[in-house]
C-alpha cells in the first residue's frame, strides 16, 4: 500500500473552483491534456511535506502563525516541463508580496519541524491539467488562444493540510485547517 503524502496549501472558494473549471473546460473538451485535476482538488501549494509519521508538531507550529487573509487575482495559464510537450498546465495569480510572506512562514515552520522541502523558487500556481496529449507540439500560441477572458479575484481565507489519496477522486482530504484572520 502506498504511503500517504501531505502538503500545506491555500484552499479556494467554491466560486473560484467553479470559475477555474469554466475557464478550463474548452481545453478539456478538445482533450489537450491526458488528465485533469478534479475541481475540488484545486489549491495553491505552500509546502509539500511528502510522507510523514508525525504531523502534530508541524500542525502546532502552523497553528501558532499569525497570518492575515488576503486577496489574489487569477489571470493567466502557464506550463511546466518541455516547451513542446509540457507535463503540467497551471493557472497563475498576479504577483503578491503577502502570498510570498505567508508561504515563507509556512515553509519555515515545516523546515523547523524537520521536513526536507523542495528548494526550487516558489512559483504559486493551481495545477489544472497533466501531460500534453495532442498529436502536434504544444505552442505558446495554442495556450494564448485559451487564456482567461478576464481576471478572477478571490480571498485566501485558510491554510489547509491535505492528505493525498491516489486511489480516489477528489484525491485530497483536508485533515487540518488554519483560518487566516480578517484584516
Amino acid at each position: 500500500m502506498l504511503k500517504a503524502h501531505y502538503f500545506f496549501a491555500l484552499s479556494l472558494s467554491q466560486e473560484t473552483k467553479h470559475c477555474i473549471q469554466k475557464w478550463t473546460q474548452p481545453m478539456k473538451d478538445e482533450g489537450s491534456f491526458q488528465s485533469w485535476v478534479h475541481p475540488q482538488d484545486y489549491h495553491i501549494t505552500l509546502a509539500f511535506l511528502g510522507s510523514a509519521d508525525e504531523l502534530q508538531p508541524v500542525i502546532h507550529k502552523v497553528d501558532a502563525l499569525d497570518c492575515p487573509s488576503f486577496s489574489l487575482t487569477l489571470d493567466h495559464y502557464g506550463t511546466f516541463g518541455k516547451s513542446d510537450s509540457p507535463r503540467i498546465l497551471w493557472l497563475g495569480a498576479q504577483p503578491s508580496e503577502i502570498l510570498q510572506r505567508v508561504r515563507g512562514r509556512v515553509y519555515g515552520v515545516c523546515e523547523d519541524a524537520g521536513f526536507q522541502l523542495d528548494k526550487r523558487p516558489f512559483s504559486p500556481h493551481i495545477t489544472v491539467g497533466r501531460k500534453w496529449n495532442r498529436d502536434f507540439p504544444f505552442t505558446s500560441e495554442w495556450l494564448n488562444s485559451f487564456q482567461p477572458p478576464d481576471t478572477h479575484l478571490f480571498t485566501a481565507r485558510e491554510i489547509v493540510l491535505y492528505r493525498t489519496h491516489v486511489d480516489r477522486l477528489p484525491k485530497y482530504e483536508a485533515i487540518y485547517t488554519k483560518p487566516l484572520h480578517a484584516n
